[in-house]
């Protein structure tokens, strides 16, 4: 899969792929000499859905420029994904009747390194310079964004960018913070800054910890005053709420790929584990609100798909808590944490078990109480879509493994601000809660890194892991008495919860299943059917 042999359109027909309906070349020429969009972050949802909305438009001739994907985590990605396949994606849609759509995704012109110790960071410097740059775009996951850990310590890397300046950046937002600044010493250009990270309030937690580190540099007179006045009246930092399950790459989808002829679609685990391939495998469903702020002009984004919205501040504001805190990522993290306990290796199959589904149903009729009705998408369709159809797709090749990944960077927001909504509603009371503490405390009992048979288990990847099992560690399985007062530095975490939970009465109760949890062999799922059960 190559620019060469996409030409031959018919061949690629032939095996039930849509190949790209636009010109590549003249795209990317016209997208080098007057670049419009950069991407940060050229990992799979970037590629089976950011890059295919511009596909749309460019296919339908209303648009005639692509995006410039830039990697600021994990450059070998670009060695190893887009380097050799000249910046295609094979993109494969995994419907619920098992078919697979298949379209080559040919918006990304170019593929940089964004390493300021490399070459290519001098041509990342030089397309902020641009006029014609109107949007920046990020999938970076939420803690791309953090500047601190759970204690309030500036991380190291942050710390020496701050008293560096922007000359020689290192963690990914001095690296945008310091691209900005070349833009504004270019001229002061407008620009948008968008983040599609799937967290609530995700521009404003872009704007906040870029305008820190700017701070920081007009403070050592490394930047100058002027600089913040530009981040807060030239460039925008719109909110969204991006929605679409994109697992990491299935060899299933590898070995239909590979029987219809289709060379060189080997899985890669990079040395940073990033988990990526030649082709993006992917739900059918998406969802894209998006803040219509956009000080530079902007793609024609409404009009590339049915479910891409363009809208104000306060409506993306409730679409996005309406699925990061009740309709989807919250039951996501449900199944995560106790399907790694009990063994279940996919989401589907997962929702076939009867607890589980009793689990899933009753975090979403919790959360649904405290949200708000944002008005172009319905909360009551958008549940009963994630439970009944998108969760059990027995095609989409997800794992509780892969969702499990940064526990500690989602529980604030799934399950934080619905605790939250019900401390500060008069109407209602932390302590009637039951599905939600019963997910914390299963997250509490997944940290020991033991599954329901005794036997230890793999932990995914999470930036405050080691600080969070040092607690955990200290519970002896089979041996309730030994929790003690242990799980009090987690449950007492506003930065983990939004509240305290033992102020607003709500830690005895975890505290309650997870003792039930620690028993012994088999307690996960007695306590689990006895809990959903009542």
């Amino acid at each position: 899969m190559n620019r060469e042999s996409v030409k031959d359109t018919k061949a690629w027909e032939r095996i039930g792929v849509k190949p790209p309906l636009f010109d590549i070349e003249k795209v990317r020429e016209k997208t080098i000499a007057q670049p419009k969009w950069v991407h940060f972050g050229a990992g799979n949802i970037f590629r089976g859905f950011v890059a295919a909305v511009l596909q749309n438009l460019l296919e339908r001739g209303v648009e005639d420029t692509g995006i410039i994907a830039v990697e600021l985590f994990d450059q070998e990605i670009v060695d190893r994904i887009y380097y050799p396949y000249d910046n295609l994606a094979l993109a494969v849609t995994i419907r619920p009747d098992g078919n697979f759509e298949k379209r080559i995704v040919a918006s990304v012109a170019e593929a940089l390194k964004g390493d300021s110790t490399r070459g290519d960071w001098e041509m990342v410097r030089e397309i902020f310079r641009r006029p014609s740059l109107q949007l920046v775009t990020l999938t970076i996951t939420e803690k791309g964004y953090n500047l601190e850990d759970q204690a309030g310590n500036l991380f190291p890397q942050v710390k020496e960018d701050m008293e560096r300046g922007p000359s020689s950046p290192q963690s990914t937002m001095a690296k945008v913070a310091s691209l900005l600044y070349e833009r504004f010493k270019a001229g002061g250009y407008p620009v948008a800054l968008l983040s599609l990270d799937n967290f609530s309030r995700n521009g404003e937690k872009l704007y906040t910890s870029v305008r820190r580190i700017s701070e920081e540099w007009v403070k050592r007179n490394l930047a100058e005053r002027e600089f913040l006045d530009y981040l807060d009246e030239v460039v925008s930092f719109p909110w969204s709420m991006i929605d679409k399950i994109v697992p990491g790459p299935s060899e299933t989808i590898k070995k239909h790929l590979e029987e219809l002829g289709i060379e060189g679609m080997e899985i890669v685990w990079t040395s940073k584990k990033t988990h990526i391939a030649p082709f993006v495998n992917m739900e059918w469903a998406q969802y894209l609100v998006i803040e219509d702020s956009f000080p530079n002009g902007r793609p024609k984004l409404e009009g590339a798909d049915r479910n891409v919205f363009l809208t104000d501040r306060e409506t993306v504001e409730k679409s996005e808590r309406m699925k990061v805190t009740t309709c989807l990522n919250p039951l996501h993290t449900a199944l995560a944490v106790f399907g790694c306990l009990l063994g279940y290796k996919t989401i589907a199959e997962e929702m076939k078990d009867p607890a589980l589904r009793k689990l899933v149903e009753g975090v979403g009729e919790e959360g649904i109480r405290v949200v708000v009705d944002p008005g172009i998408i319905k909360p009551r369709d958008f549940l009963n879509e994630v439970i009944n159809v998108r969760l059990p797709n027995p095609y989409l090749p997800d794992t509780p493994q892969r969702i499990a990944t940064d526990t500690s960077q989602k529980v604030p927001i799934r399950f934080g601000e619905t605790i939250k909504s019900y401390h500060e509603r008069p109407d209602l009371d932390p302590r009637d809660l039951k599905f939600i503490p019963l997910v914390i405390a299963g997250w509490c009992r997944y940290l020991m890194g033991v599954d329901d048979e005794g036997k230890e288990m793999t932990l995914s990847p999470d930036p405050l892991l080691e600080n969070l099992r040092t607690h955990v560690s200290k519970v002896r399985f089979g041996e309730p008495d030994s929790v003690d007062d242990h799980l009090r530095p987690i449950l007492s975490s506003p930065q983990l919860f939004r509240v305290n939970l033992y102020e607003v009465g709500l830690a005895d109760k975890v505290i309650e299943y997870f003792k039930m949890m620690v028993k012994g062999p088999g307690a996960v799922r007695r306590t689990l059917e006895e809990i959903v059960g009542r």
